[in-house]
């Protein structure tokens, strides 16, 4: 990002018109978030010239897909009334066992969970493409699948990934602070109104979900655990599912995870930052997260704990099912168990570094979710 930053923000703005024909972005609420990522890609990043080139190009296939998104409404504005009723959202803390549960309920044929490939390039709607989408192959020769190849379950195109990327179309999105040192742009995003992303968000699932029967959506991320007062405005009937973890077990193992991504887009990774950055943010998004549970909402919840997970995943499965009173069907409780299988048997070992080398002291940290571990520890209990 070498060019001023107004002057970044507004070749690519017209980058994306000039690939696209198009010029109507829709709503101005991503224009803030644009604006502040370009001054801090260009001020205080440090990207190498790797991370310049694939940073400038995110950006610019984010909006991009805004372009066709408006446009594809614009045409087919029945579009707009494609129900999007009482989906399952997982808001838990990263690294908590949250990833395996969206992949065992992506087995459910009854759902619909976001896949990879779609998230990437929700346009054209899948609906409209008729035989093998190419975006499918094209999503498997970026090479993307390997870059956290030992921090999460094995994956694929197809498989189903974090809302972060449709977030990311209002430029609100926790995915640009994974990539680069951008305090400025994580310390503006921690306050920032949410409610737009949101609406642009399930205004991308009616577009994704167009030309299909309706099923509910499993959808997840956590980021969501920072801003459940703007989800919830924006899906009111939605249920939350939340791992649970120790929480100086998933500061450093996110925290690792960041560096190896940073790792590839500036020549210097700063861990301390990296490590202070993630206890702020995570100390932050429990914090308002037992407040949002305690307004009100707590029934809207199911629990589970990462090392239950790990004992029984399809038993806790049938658990949450039977919450939402729904039925496990022979043939997903099978592809469970079949994608549990592989996934154990290709996972590779995940080590982690001394948190000394985050800067990390976890003794310092505990009290900051001192809370949140005595609640964990009561939704969590063995259910009779």
């Amino acid at each position: 990002m070498r060019n001023e930053p107004m002057v970044e923000y507004k070749k690519v703005l017209a980058a994306a018109s000039a690939a696209t024909g198009l010029d109507d972005f829709g709503d101005n609420s991503f224009r803030e978030g644009l604006e502040i990522l370009t001054r801090a890609l260009r001020y205080e990043a440090t990207l190498n010239a790797l991370g310049e080139t694939v940073l400038r190009q995110q950006i610019l296939q984010h909006l991009k897909q805004r372009l066709q998104v408006e446009d594809w409404y614009k045409r087919h504005p029945e579009i707009e009334d494609v129900p999007i009723k009482a989906p399952l959202i997982g808001v838990s803390l990263p690294r908590t066992g949250s990833t395996a549960l969206s992949f065992l309920l992506a087995q459910d044929p009854n759902t619909r969970s976001l896949r990879t490939w779609e998230s990437n390039q929700p346009c054209p709607p899948p609906s409209t493409v008729k035989g093998p989408d190419p975006r499918i192959a094209r999503e498997e020769g970026t090479g993307r699948h390997a870059n956290t190849k030992s921090h999460l379950p094995s994956s694929s195109p197809d498989a189903p990934t974090e809302c972060l990327e449709l977030m990311a179309l209002d430029f609100k999105s926790q995915i640009f602070q994974a990539f680069a040192k951008i305090p400025s742009y994580s310390d503006w995003l921690l306050d920032a109104d949410l409610t737009s992303t949101y609406l642009y968000e399930r205004r991308v699932l009616k577009l994704l979900q167009w030309g299909f029967p309706a099923k509910p959506w499993r959808l997840k991320t956590p980021t969501h655990l920072l801003f459940l007062d703007h989800l919830s405005a924006v899906f009111p009937d939605a249920r939350f599912v939340m791992t649970h973890r120790d929480p100086t077990e998933v500061l450093l193992s996110v925290a690792h995870l960041y560096a190896d991504l940073m790792g590839h887009f500036t020549d210097k990774v700063d861990l301390k930052y990296v490590g202070e950055l993630n206890v702020h943010h995570w100390s932050v998004g429990i914090a308002r997260a037992l407040a949002f549970r305690a307004s009100g909402h707590d029934k809207r919840f199911y629990d589970i704990h990462f090392r239950s997970m790990q004992r029984d995943p399809i038993g806790e499965v049938r658990g949450l099912y039977a919450w939402l009173g729904e039925p496990v069907t022979p043939d997903f409780e099978a592809g469970m168990e079949r994608w549990w299988k592989q996934n154990v048997e290709n996972r590779e070992p995940n080590v982690h570094p001394d948190a000394a080398t985050y800067g990390l002291n976890l003794d310092g940290i505990r009290p900051l979710f001192s809370n949140y571990t005595t609640r964990m520890a009561e939704w969590t209990k063995p259910r009779a």
